[in-house]
C-alpha cells in the first residue's frame, strides 16, 4: 500500500512539473513578443499607444523597428513622440476612398513608421524600449494588426507579422490593437429612464404620509403636556383651599 502511494505521489509531482513548465514557459515566450499597449481603444476616437519592444538576443542590440499600419484600416492622423537616441521616419500611401478627418477628406495616410537607433542607443540584451504613437480617428473595425520588423545589430531580423487565428498561438504574432464600439452619447433616452418616473411619485406619497404622521405625533405630545400642566395646577389649587368644617 505504501509503495502504491509513493508511486501515485511521484506521478502527481511529474504531472504538476510538466504542466507548470508548459504554462510558465508559454508565458515567458509570449511576454517577449513585440506588443502594443494599451491593447484596447475606442472606435472613432484618438488613442496614445506604445509599441513595446523587448530585446530577445543575448549578444546583439535592437537597432531598428519598422511598424506597418494595416491597409484595411487607414488612420488620418499619426504622430510620434521623440525617443532619445532614435530617429523616426514615416511613409505614406494613397487611400481610396478618402478618409475624413474633422470634416476634411484625406487622400493619403501613413502606411509605415520606422525608428532607427543612433550611436549606442539601441535596445541592449535584457532591456526593452517603448515607441509612443498617437492615432486617430480610429477606424470602425474590430481590430488593427500592426506587422512589425525588429532588426538587430548583428543583422538578424525578427518578423512579428503573423495575424491571430482562432484556437492557435502564432510563433511570431503581430501586435494587435482591439477596437471597441464607441459609447452611446450622453443624454440619449433609454427605456429604463422612462420607467423610473413613477417611483418619484411613490416617494412623494411616502414623504407626505411620513410628514402627516410626524405632525399628528407632535400634536399628541403637546396635548399630553398641556393635560399634565392643567392637572398639576388643579392639584395645587386643591391643596391651598381650606377644608370646610361640618
Amino acid at each position: 500500500m505504501t509503495r502504491i502511494r509513493r508511486t501515485a505521489s511521484a506521478a502527481a509531482v511529474l504531472a504538476f512539473t510538466a504542466a507548470a513548465t508548459a504554462v510558465f514557459g508559454f508565458a515567458g515566450s509570449a511576454s517577449a513578443h513585440v506588443t502594443v499597449n494599451p491593447k484596447e481603444a475606442a472606435q472613432g476616437g484618438y488613442a496614445r499607444v506604445a509599441f513595446r519592444v523587448p530585446n530577445e538576443s543575448d549578444s546583439a542590440s535592437t537597432v531598428k523597428l519598422e511598424v506597418v499600419l494595416p491597409e484595411n484600416a487607414p488612420v488620418g492622423s499619426v504622430s510620434t513622440m521623440p525617443v532619445p537616441g532614435w530617429t523616426v521616419a514615416t511613409e505614406k500611401r494613397k487611400v481610396d476612398p478618402p478618409i475624413e478627418v474633422h470634416g476634411s477628406p484625406l487622400t493619403e495616410a501613413v502606411s509605415k513608421i520606422t525608428w532607427t537607433a543612433s550611436g549606442d542607443a539601441g535596445v541592449k540584451p535584457g532591456q526593452f524600449q517603448e515607441f509612443p504613437v498617437s492615432l486617430g480617428p480610429l477606424p470602425k473595425v474590430d481590430s488593427m494588426v500592426f506587422k512589425t520588423l525588429q532588426t538587430y545589430s548583428d543583422g538578424n531580423i525578427s518578423r512579428w507579422i503573423e495575424e491571430p487565428a482562432p484556437g492557435t498561438e502564432p510563433e511570431h504574432p503581430a501586435p494587435v490593437l482591439t477596437l471597441a464600439a464607441a459609447a452611446a452619447p450622453a443624454g440619449s433616452a433609454t427605456p429604463t429612464a422612462a420607467v423610473a418616473a413613477p417611483d418619484d411619485d411613490d416617494d412623494d406619497d411616502d414623504d407626505e404620509g411620513n410628514g402627516l404622521a410626524l405632525g399628528l405625533g407632535v400634536a399628541g405630545l403637546v396635548a399630553g403636556l398641556a393635560g399634565l400642566v392643567l392637572g398639576g395646577l388643579a392639584f395645587t389649587r386643591t391643596r391651598r383651599e381650606p377644608v370646610a368644617k361640618v
